[in-house]
């Protein structure tokens, strides 16, 4: 969908409260993929796309739980539902929904068949938790590890320390990646997942063929776009537009994968709502 005077007016969020605000389109999208009520217990009073509204302004301004303005939700309220909803898995499976019909919009087959792998480490604050020295990037902090399909579209995510070279912490998330999309037979990297080491682990599930490393041109100077590689970095750009990305300022890895994952729902839902890029 290209932008002019006649989309940008269809779309436009100045009706809204906030502008991370879910338009009904997008509610559409989101309302079926969160729990229904629970039989035993209290009746839900919270409306729970205040709830969600809420936590999408804490995702896109990186603001405090204690800060969520006073027309949403009670900030208790807010932070018990992200835990009950990081907790049984509900961000992963949102962006697992919508991963298929964003894919079939796009005009490719809902599961994907080829993927990219990258990483990116984010400093971390004085709230604590794990976290780890990046060498090479020179930052103090957590790693995210994310692989995607053509598209952009995460497939898998993983939240470690810094620390954690990419070839240590690839297996894992290319183990999950085949989980969700089995058909992938290719996977791009660069050249951080080169070695025996990662050959070897990827060997052992029987994947030797699947990585293909994606080497710098020797004589290239300066910035320059890598084959495939771009992809995966355009994503990690996507999911930096949310603020509260911008560091991780979490004390567990589940909720800092949490929070990773809910900006891949934000993006996803925005590209189905309106059939265009985030």
């Amino acid at each position: 969908m290209a932008w002019n005077e006649t989309t940008r007016e269809k779309h436009k969020r100045s009706s809204d409260r906030y502008e991370s605000d879910l338009t009904d389109g997008e509610w559409l999208l989101v309302e079926p993929l969160l729990p229904a009520p629970s039989k035993p217990g209290r009746r839900r009073t919270a409306d729970l796309r205040a709830v969600f509204d809420a936590i999408q302004y804490m995702l896109a301004t990186g603001c405090r739980r204690r800060a969520v303005p006073k027309c949403f939700p009670p900030f208790t309220t807010v932070r018990n539902y992200f835990y009950a909803w990081r907790d049984g898995g509900v961000p992963e499976r949102m962006m697992d929904a919508l991963r298929g019909p964003a894919r079939e919009q796009a005009g490719r087959s809902a599961s994907p068949t080829a993927a990219a792998a990258g990483s990116q480490s984010v400093k971390t604050t004085e709230m604590g938790g794990p976290s780890g020295y990046d060498a090479g990037r020179k930052i103090k902090g957590r790693k995210r590890h994310a692989t995607v399909d053509v598209e952009g579209f995460p497939v898998a995510v993983q939240v470690h320390a810094a620390d954690v070279q990419d070839r240590d912490g690839a297996p894992d998330v290319i183990l999950a990646m085949l989980e969700k999309a089995p058909e992938v037979t290719k996977l791009w990297a660069d050249g951080g997942y080169a070695g025996p080491k990662l050959e070897a682990a990827l060997a052992e599930h029987g994947l030797g063929s699947i990585l293909e490393i994606v080497h710098r041109p020797k004589e290239t100077k300066g910035f320059t776009v890598l084959y495939r590689r771009w992809v995966v970095e355009r994503t990690f750009a996507w999911l930096s537009w949310c603020r509260r990305l911008a560091k991780d300022v979490e004390r567990t890895l589940a909720s800092s994968l949490a929070w990773v994952q809910l900006a891949a729902c934000r993006f996803l839902t925005r590209r189905l709502a309106r059939g265009a890029t985030p």
